[in-house]
C-alpha cells in the first residue's frame, strides 16, 4: 500500500502559474495610515500624514502615489504650524522631483494666504509652484482670481494669469471684467502679454 501511494504521487501533475511582474503599475511598497516627521539640516521641519502611500520604485521613472490624499504641514523652531498643504490626490515623481496634487488642493502660506485650486504642480528641483487651472487666493482683506498660476516654492512671490478680478473678501461675488487694484497696493497688473496677469512680490 505504501508503495503504490508513493508511486501515485510521484505521478501527481503539477501546474505552474507564470505571474508577469509589470514595475509601472506594481508597487514595491505599500504603507497605510502615515505619519512621518521629515528633518531638515537634523531639524525637524515638516509632518506627512496619508492614508495609503504606494511606492512605485522599480518602474522606469520611479513614482510615490498618494490615492486617498495627503497632508503636509512646516514646522516653525517651536513646532507651531507655519504653513500646509492638502489635496485629495497626489504624485511624486522621483527623479524629476516633481510633486502633482490633484483635487481640492488648498495650501496655507507662511504669509497667511490661502490658495485653492483643483491642480498643482511642485518642481522642487527649479523651486516653482504652477497651474494652469483655476486659482482662488484669499489673503486677509481681498480675493483675487483667475485661471492660471506661478510661483515661488515657498508662494511669497506669484503671478495669476487671465486674471478674473480682485475684490473684498466680505464681498465675495462674481469676478469682474477687468481687475481692480486699490491705490497703493503692491498688487499691480502687467498687461504686457496677451492675457492679463497679476503680479505679486
Amino acid at each position: 500500500m505504501l508503495l503504490l501511494f508513493m508511486a501515485s504521487c510521484g505521478k501527481e501533475n503539477k501546474e505552474v502559474v507564470n505571474v508577469t511582474f509589470d514595475p509601472e503599475n506594481t508597487y514595491t511598497m505599500k504603507a497605510t495610515d502615515v505619519s512621518s516627521l521629515i528633518s531638515d539640516s537634523g531639524i525637524t521641519r515638516y509632518r506627512l500624514k496619508a492614508k495609503e502611500w504606494q511606492v512605485y520604485g522599480k518602474a522606469k521613472e520611479p513614482w510615490w502615489y498618494f490615492p486617498e490624499g495627503i497632508y503636509v504641514e512646516k514646522f516653525d523652531t517651536l513646532f507651531r504650524t507655519e504653513a500646509s498643504i492638502r489635496a485629495d490626490t497626489a504624485y511624486y515623481y522621483d527623479k524629476k522631483g516633481l510633486w502633482e496634487l490633484i483635487g481640492n488642493v488648498e495650501v496655507e502660506s507662511l504669509k497667511g494666504e490661502r490658495f485653492e485650486t483643483p491642480q498643482l504642480f511642485w518642481d522642487q528641483k527649479k523651486e516653482k509652484v504652477y497651474s494652469e487651472k483655476y486659482m482662488r487666493i484669499e489673503q486677509e482683506d481681498k480675493i483675487i482670481t483667475g485661471i492660471g498660476f506661478e510661483s515661488n516654492q515657498n508662494m511669497t512671490q506669484y503671478k495669476i494669469f487671465n486674471s478674473q478680478g480682485i475684490f473684498p473678501v466680505t464681498e465675495e461675488a462674481s469676478a469682474p471684467d477687468t481687475a481692480q487694484v486699490a491705490a497703493g497696493d503692491r498688487t499691480h497688473v502687467d498687461t504686457s502679454s496677451e492675457a492679463d496677469s497679476l503680479k505679486i512680490d
